[in-house]
């Protein structure tokens, strides 16, 4: 059954899960016939075989987005510190609902100081779409062909990571993770970042073209989030596509709020954390509201491993790595 909106349901009156095509299955097929007209060589053989699997599988890939309006209270809570990009998202969200139409975010750029949080954000937004994140590290990148791959014509050429994203993929709107985009090398021979001013408009990204596989993909769909430390390293076209959140670090209040969150989370993940008390004393706390919420994790484990030979039940301050002097917390709010 199909509403006026044109949200299909099952027989159950459950949602079903919208479908887009993210290549022209047309298109692969004549590629295909052209190849099998041209006989064999190295190069049409592993295009060939691409071609074959795509034909095999189709061209529809899921448009993932929540059913209803979700309740993103856990969210603001682990992530108090981006509150802002949360509320654009929650607003994309509501006008997303009852419609055919997917979830619509502009480009985002995080910028901050390492370890707040950015990555885990982005994983967190993947997980409340219900789709797939990728992740593209830009800070060993010198060349657009990771994103849009390389001629076949050249040694060890391959499909780019947005081919590989769509046409491999499960969906058609995976969160794309441009982590540290302000570390694309500026003196590489070829723009690694040149592929973005197609990726990041819409009308282009629709017809974004693969040049190993040499297909239109369909990319517009595509959630892109980009994590930076210093803006001033990435080309101003690229920042005038993008939604650029400046995000600080937690306040000492925040922080602790995460720590005790994440205590709790290690705690339910795991069988030994049965043996433990999940609050945390005054003394941990605001020894771990100092670290960057990066650092909270591994310091955990390592408490809750050193109170375990300890007999102990419960986490104290010596439990704690020993970090050395300690910096001042980057962005650190009072």
């Amino acid at each position: 059954m199909k509403t006026s909106q044109g949200v299909e349901f099952d027989k159950n009156n459950k949602k079903k899960p919208q479908q887009r095509p993210v290549f022209d299955a047309d298109e692969v097929e004549a590629r295909w016939m052209q190849m099998q007209t041209a006989g064999p060589s190295n190069e049409h053989s592993a295009l060939l075989g691409i071609y074959e699997r795509l034909l095999h599988r189709g061209a529809l890939r899921t448009w993932a987005k929540p059913l209803g309006l979700p309740d993103m209270a856990d969210m603001y809570a682990a992530l108090p510190n981006f509150a802002q990009p949360l509320d654009e998202v929650k607003r994309q969200l509501a006008l997303s609902q009852d419609s055919d139409e997917g979830l619509e975010l502009m480009p985002m750029l995080l910028l901050g100081p390492p370890g707040i949080g950015k990555t885990h954000f982005a994983r967190q937004l993947a997980q409340l779409v219900g789709t797939r994140a990728e992740w593209v590290s830009m800070n060993a990148m010198t060349a657009g062909w990771l994103l849009s791959g390389s001629s076949p014509q050249w040694k060890g050429s391959k499909p780019g990571r947005v081919f590989q994203a769509l046409a491999e993929g499960d969906f058609a709107n995976p969160v794309m993770v441009l982590d540290e985009i302000d570390k694309a090398s500026a003196d590489a021979q070829y723009d690694p970042l040149g592929p973005l001013y197609s990726l990041l408009e819409v009308d282009t990204a629709a017809q974004f073209a693969d040049e190993f596989v040499d297909l239109r993909m369909d990319a517009r769909h595509i959630i892109w989030v980009a994590t930076a430390n210093d803006e001033r390293h990435i080309p101003a076209p690229i920042l005038n596509r993008m939604n650029v959140w400046e995000i600080a670090a937690p306040s000492l209040d925040q922080a602790r709020g995460i720590a005790s969150r994440m205590c709790g989370s290690i705690l339910s993940q795991h069988h030994w954390g049965r043996f433990f008390q999940a609050e945390l004393g005054d003394e941990v706390l605001d020894q771990l509201a100092r670290m960057p919420p990066r650092d909270m994790r591994r310091s955990l484990m390592t408490a809750f491993g050193n109170a375990r030979l300890a007999r102990r039940d419960r986490l104290l301050g010596v439990d704690l790595p020993d970090r050395g002097p300690q910096r001042q917390r980057m962005g650190f709010m009072a």
